[in-house]
């Protein structure tokens, strides 16, 4: 073999090398912990007393020093009481109540309003937005009301819109710290187990004494059918990032 070959042969693993490490430090892996609520037919605003606990993993790609791809996967603990905090008379007197395990699953675009990411950049964090898509599946027991004849166990699959705010911090070089909460819409309304139906039992029934027709006080199991169910989170989350001085160009 001569020289020349040979140092195109190194020259050619060099740069193939490089480019390796180039693209590998595009990428982040993580984890994070924090807190969660839902808002439906049982909880209609966000209410601190009910909240459950919610663990994520995700991979990251930073595209530039503004854009980032997350793709991630989330456990999230859900409960609601009427008996808690009901919203009025009615919802006392129907006693709905449910607890569950959401799983889901998620794709997130994240951008950043100022360049923290480079060794150059005078900046050490940025909050930034975020926004995307999801599908979820929602594993919960409950009830729809007090005289519900089929109580227990139930499971909704859904979309769901993942959207917030946020802020990072870079511990160090390759070390990143993520304050962020936001809310994810779903596109059911069953998550609570209070569906929109308001014929799934009907307002009346028959009276087998009389006959004639009586309001069935089991009839205001049903929920609102103008809206469905939302989620919230709030948590921590650390990154490793396999960048080192890769510099993005940024635009002003």
């Amino acid at each position: 073999m001569n020289k020349t070959r040979y140092y195109t042969i190194v020259f050619t693993a060099v740069l193939f090398l490089q480019g390796l490490t180039v693209r590998a430090q595009q990428y982040e892996v993580g984890m994070g912990l924090g807190a969660g609520t839902y808002t439906g037919d049982i909880i209609r605003t966000i209410d601190p007393t009910q909240l459950g606990i919610q663990g994520t993993l995700f991979g990251r790609r930073n595209f530039d020093n503004a854009w980032s791809l997350r793709v991630g996967l989330s456990v999230s603990r859900l409960n609601a009481a009427d008996s808690i905090h009901p919203i009025d008379p009615v919802a006392l007197v129907r006693d709905a109540y449910f607890t569950g395990t959401m799983v889901e699953a998620s794709a997130t675009m994240e951008f950043h309003f100022l360049d923290y990411m480079s060794q150059q950049s005078p900046s050490r964090f940025s909050p930034f937005g975020f926004f995307g898509l999801g599908i979820g599946t929602f594993f919960g027991n409950g009830q729809a009301y007090a005289a519900d004849p089929q109580p227990g166990s139930y499971r909704v699959s859904t979309a769901i819109v993942p959207f917030g705010l946020g802020i990072k911090y870079k511990l160090r070089d390759r070390l990143l710290l993520s304050v962020e909460g936001g809310a994810k819409a779903t596109f059911s309304d069953f998550l609570d187990k209070i569906g929109n139906d308001p014929n799934a039992i009907p307002r009346f029934r028959t009276d087998p004494g009389t006959g004639n027709p009586t309001l069935d006080p089991n009839s205001i199991n049903f929920g609102n059918h103008s809206d469905r169910d939302w989620y919230y989170f709030l948590g921590v989350s650390i990154s490793y990032s396999f960048h080192q001085v890769k510099c993005y160009p940024y635009n002003n």
